[in-house]
């Protein structure tokens, strides 16, 4: 009963996800390698990301289940959600804690999980639920070693965390400070009170390290047995490396982390009344270990999301899985102090739809006040069929600094293997091993059908770039059509 509440919750708090067609232009480009993938082209070779190719392995298998379109890739991002609800509310239960604070942390994620760009599905929610499984095995081991009966993990659990790790590392490289934590939590209290000699141990932490590293490796053979591994490690292996020697100055990371942390301001305010009523006397106690385990948890996420030195918003979505943990519990705090029964369970719950109401009416006033698809034609489905009519059946389309969804929304064929802006028009251009300036060349003379330009977005592309694309307008394309932007007009030009 308790997980059909959680998928139920998920489902409501995200049901506006199916509206716009566009809420991070991130999870438009996983659309595109799947596509492509189903197509037989492969990931990093057909569309180039720098990325590991979990995310449109994923996008891949939502399309063939529910077919190629933006309800399925947000479908996928619902059963992420509600698998990771799931996997908190299993987290709370197997350490001892109340099976309300389990459902309210479960619930908690759902409903916040629509806010900082998660309402589309980006890769923090779809490494979610591998993470808040594995995490949720690690604190399960360190509870059990932890009791007056002390029992040793065994094999198997290892074996299982690894496996979840290593298919979230598939999708992205930020899971490693997680996965680390999931194994010293699942062995470390363990070796601690000598339950596991250092051989077992070291035995253990082989098999972990194997199956983290996996699923990399046995797509990495795949790509090897076609001849693509050097493609392979670019995109998935040394493009992240080069993304992380760049960093943003730290005012504005300081900056950008207190915004998303208001943003969160129910979770920490209730998450901070756990943290503040934890007492030493109470740590070996179900509670006091749960908020021991979640506190440590949001400091290695934290870690996790100043890793890669941007601080884009949906980053900030690594905080949701301890910090729903830490808010049920503060809730469930407040709710006891109370005192009286039939009031607490009154007090928890009103608190736990508080916390979630806030976030999704933060949610609905941005669909609201933004209206693309609720009240409001949606630009992008608008630039799709324009697309699709000036590309015409078969045609090929260049997005130069829109969103490369509109390559599958509009069913025209890429023109470049960068379909992400950013990667050659824009500004992370270096992340690749491919001369960006001489592909855009080629681009521009093989004159695609249809090209789009986004007049409001021009100060996102290089001007070195900018100055190729409207030169070939101007030389061999006219003005098919104009959709009007919330922040000006997107053109869409078509071969002469």
């Amino acid at each position: 009963m308790a997980l059909l509440v959680l998928v139920a919750a998920a489902a409501v708090f995200r049901s506006t996800s199916f509206i716009p067609a566009v809420v991070d232009t991130d999870e438009g480009l996983y659309m595109v390698q799947a596509r492509e993938w189903l197509s037989g082209g492969w990931p990093l070779v057909a569309a180039w990301d720098m990325h590991p190719v979990g995310a449109p392995a994923m996008f891949a298998l939502a399309f063939l289940a529910f077919g190629v379109s933006v309800e399925a890739a947000r479908l996928l991002g619902l059963i992420c959600v509600a698998a990771t609800a799931c996997a908190l509310f299993g987290a709370v239960r197997v350490v001892g804690g109340p099976r309300a604070v389990g459902i309210a942390a479960g619930v908690l994620y759902a409903a916040q999980s629509v806010l900082l760009g998660g309402l589309c599905t980006n890769t923090e929610i779809l490494i979610a639920p591998f993470v808040a499984g594995a995490m949720a095995i690690g604190m399960r081991g360190a509870a059990r070693a932890m009791r007056p009966d002390p029992v040793a993990p065994g094999f198997g659990a290892v074996a299982v965390a690894g496996l979840l790790i290593g298919c979230g590392l598939l999708v992205k490289q930020v899971v490693v400070p997680e996965g680390c934590l999931a194994f010293a939590l699942l062995v470390g209290p363990a070796l601690l009170r000598g339950l596991l000699p250092w051989r077992r141990l070291v035995a253990m932490a082989t098999l972990y390290a194997l199956l983290c590293a996996g699923p990399f490796l046995a797509m990495g053979l795949a790509y090897w047995s076609h001849g693509w591994l050097d493609h392979y490690l670019d995109g998935s292996l040394m493009a992240p490396f080069r993304y992380a020697l760049e960093r943003i100055p730290a005012p504005e990371a300081a900056r950008r982390t207190l915004a998303a942390a208001l943003l969160l301001g129910f979770g920490f305010a209730f998450g901070l009344v756990a943290l503040l009523a934890w007492r030493p006397r109470e740590a070996a106690r179900p509670l006091g270990l749960l908020t021991g385990f979640a506190a440590l948890w949001l400091a290695v996420a934290s870690a996790a999301i100043a890793a890669p030195g941007f601080y884009f918003a949906h980053y900030f979505l690594l905080w949701l899985p301890p910090l729903s943990i830490l808010s049920a519990i503060g809730i469930w705090r407040i709710a006891l102090a109370v005192g009286r029964p039939g009031v607490t369970r009154v007090a928890f719950v009103g608190l736990v739809g508080l916390a979630a109401a806030q976030a999704w009416l933060v949610e609905l006033e941005s669909r609201v006040e933004r209206g693309p698809g609720l009240f409001l034609p949606d630009p992008v489905r608008e630039v799709s069929a324009k697309v699709a009519a000036a590309a015409g059946p078969g045609g090929d389309a260049f997005v130069a600094n829109y969103h490369p969804s509109v390559y599958v929304i509009s069913r025209a064929r890429l023109s470049t293997r960068f379909p992400f802006p950013a990667h050659l028009t824009g500004v992370f251009e270096d992340l690749s091993d491919t001369n960006t300036l001489a592909e855009l060349d080629r681009v521009l003379a093989a004159r695609p059908r249809a090209i789009v330009v986004d007049r409001g977005w021009m100060h996102t592309m290089r001007p070195e770039a900018a100055a190729r694309v409207l030169a070939a307008l101007e030389a061999g394309y006219d003005l098919f059509a104009t959709v009007e932007e919330y922040r000006g007009p997107v053109e869409i030009w078509r071969a002469r």
